[in-house]
């Protein structure tokens, strides 16, 4: 096993020993009750079975059949979610099947973050991870189940679900995704036209028809953001059949991988082989997610969402953490934005089951660890197949990689390191992904220009008053200004000013995920401006350092005038619009609330 992996393994154990050890002692006393319609009173359970078929309260009731909850975010108009419609019935037909019943205990809400890019609902999306968890919480809270099957997929959704399920931690689960749409427009090509789009080279009309041909079906968008990644961190955590991330919605496969997924949580309930998910999310489970999510160049999102997650379970991590096993995971994976390559091309080349036996045969990863698939991970270095019966076969994948421009074997990685690097100095502490960016691009040291909005720094660009070499700062974007929207819309110009041979950064203590792609950006800077952070103290021209080789963020500031200095305010009119209208007023006490984003930006503590 790799040192430093052992290494931030224990740190993360010692420091999360008094809140680990409180978790899990709620987790056995819950574990430790009767069956719900045993516990619960004769109202209480009539309520529950009221409106099901009478052979199945005949199996809850009389004979103690395990009763199986499904926590769904369907909605269609995320496209990765539209397939969800019919799994119901699907699995409470498999359910029957096995002897066991299956309720729809609850729906949660589910936003398409393609859809409000730049608009204020994106000020709502961070939120609506908790919103979701809270969600979570209440359609278990009918206390009546003995295992939960999870369906989700997209940005907030999965780490929601999770923080709502380990909040239940008694309870056996498995999350069920339904795959990504088929290859469109490439990615690349999508993102040439929107830089094209970002000079007035084409019109309203082309750009419309090349995002049309990107995003045309059923399943997740296909670049390896936030949606997917969350596909490799359950795979890698061992919380999905093994191999079921990335099996697109119409296979015939994917249909058994359902059927599947119904068995496997039965397989794992009380008086089964019990595994609850409090037990299974363990410092080793988050690690391995960890290292995933590095090795395959996944999204900065989850330096937020999983620091949440974690929490959730009562173990806490950190940036130092993340950056600490960067420094030793290799990059395995090239995948839009990281690469040219979509998720289907990943898959075919090996997908999540080649990069989990490389990192586990590098050892680094941990093997002994519970899953839903048993006492070890290595299930999840292999591959389903449609048997000749419609059940799920497994088979180990070759030794060497389907294509190797996508995914590369641990002694022949892309590069040594994750790609990932923390960032501190004056200016506070942040993150940056550099596995996409050019290396002569890790150092910039420019005059900054400071904005309060994506809009205003667009305006600039539209002007033309950023064709030099610029640090673009975009602050008043945390958790507590505005809800910590990404601000995708910046890449286009910033991506087109890199171009023209300007060296260009962005800082910002907004989101990114990792669309930034080739142009480096420090980002989630914490503590945020809002919040008294140094990002407030900085003014036009101010020379701002970003180093990804060394790690620095610094405002190159005589110390004693950047002593001196005060915070910059947000206008009055600014703040109140980031907090009213389209339902933005509701998450008032959230933004009040929030963690910072190192924190998991987290609103329930």
């Amino acid at each position: 096993m790799n040192k430093t992996l052992l290494a931030v393994t224990e740190r993360i154990r010692q420091r999360s020993a008094d809140s680990r050890g409180a978790y899990l002692d709620g987790v056995d006393k819950l574990a430790g009750r009767k069956r719900g319609v045993e516990r619960m009173g004769c109202a209480n359970v009539a309520h529950a079975v009221a409106a099901m078929p009478a052979n199945d309260k005949l199996r809850i009731v009389e004979e103690k059949a395990p009763n199986i909850a499904i926590v769904t975010a369907y909605n269609d108009m995320l496209s990765a979610h539209q397939p969800y419609e019919g799994y119901p019935a699907l699995i409470r037909e498999a359910a029957h099947a096995l002897g066991a019943t299956a309720q729809v205990a609850g729906g949660t809400p589910a936003m398409c973050d393609g859809v409000t890019q730049g608009l204020p609902g994106m000020e709502m999306s961070l939120f609506s991870r908790d919103t979701i968890a809270m969600s979570t919480a209440i359609s278990l809270s009918h206390d009546v189940f003995d295992a939960a099957l999870l369906l989700g997929i997209c940005d907030k959704i999965v780490p929601g679900l999770l923080i709502g399920a380990l909040h239940f931690g008694h309870l056996p689960c498995v999350f069920v995704p339904a795959g990504p749409m088929s290859s469109g427009l490439s990615n690349s090509a999508k993102a040439k036209v929107r830089e094209q789009y970002a000079q007035g080279l084409v019109g309203r009309e082309e750009l419309q028809k090349a995002e049309s041909a990107a995003y045309h079906g059923a399943g997740t968008c296909t670049f390896y953001g936030t949606a997917n990644s969350n596909q490799m961190l359950l795979e890698a955590m061992g919380l999905h059949v093994p191999g079921a991330a990335f099996v697109h919605p119409h296979d015939d496969l994917r249909e058994a991988l359902t059927r599947q997924a119904v068995s496997t949580v039965l397989s794992i309930a009380p008086k089964a082989n019990y595994t609850p998910i409090g037990r299974l999310v363990d410092e080793r489970c988050i690690v391995n997610a960890m290292v995933a999510l590095l090795a395959t160049g996944g999204s900065t999102n989850h330096l937020i969402h999983w620091v949440a997650v974690a929490r959730s379970a009562g173990i806490l991590i950190d940036w130092t953490d993340f950056s600490e096993l960067s420094a030793v995971v290799p990059l395995l994976a090239r995948v839009y934005p990281n690469g040219s390559a979509d998720v289907n091309q990943f898959q075919e080349a090996g997908g999540p089951g080649f990069v989990i036996r490389e990192l586990l045969d590098a050892g680094l990863m941990h093997e002994d660890v519970l899953s839903v698939a048993g006492a070890s991970l290595r299930p999840f270095a292999r591959v389903p197949a449609l048997g000749e019966d419609k059940s799920v076969q497994w088979q180990d994948l070759a030794p060497a990689s389907g294509d190797d421009t996508v995914v590369r074997t641990a002694a022949e990685p892309f590069s040594a390191t994750g790609g990932l690097k923390l960032l501190q100095g004056n200016l506070g502490r942040a993150v940056i992904k550099v596995s996409a960016v050019p290396e002569d691009r890790h150092i910039v040291e420019a005059p900054c220009r400071i904005f309060d909005s994506q809009d205003a720094m667009q305006d600039a660009f539209k002007a033309g008053e950023l064709e030099k070499d610029v640090v673009v700062v975009v602050r008043f974007q945390g958790p507590h200004a505005n809800g910590m929207p990404e601000l995708h819309k910046l890449t286009p110009p910033l991506a087109v000013l890199q171009n023209k041979g300007f060296k260009v950064a962005l800082v910002t203590d907004g989101r990114m995920s990792g669309a930034s792609g080739k142009v480096p950006a420090a980002i989630h800077v914490s503590p945020e401006a809002l919040a008294g952070g140094p990002l407030g103290k900085l003014r036009d021209g101010d020379v701002v350092r970003m180093d990804a080789v060394t790690g620095e963020l610094t405002a190159l500031v005589p110390q004693a005038e950047w002593d001196a200095r005060g915070q910059a305010q947000i206008t009055a009119a600014h703040a109140y619009d980031n907090g009213h209208g389209l339902g933005r007023d509701l998450f008032a006490g959230m933004r009040r609330n929030a963690r910072t984003a190192e924190e998991g930006a987290i609103t329930w503590l």
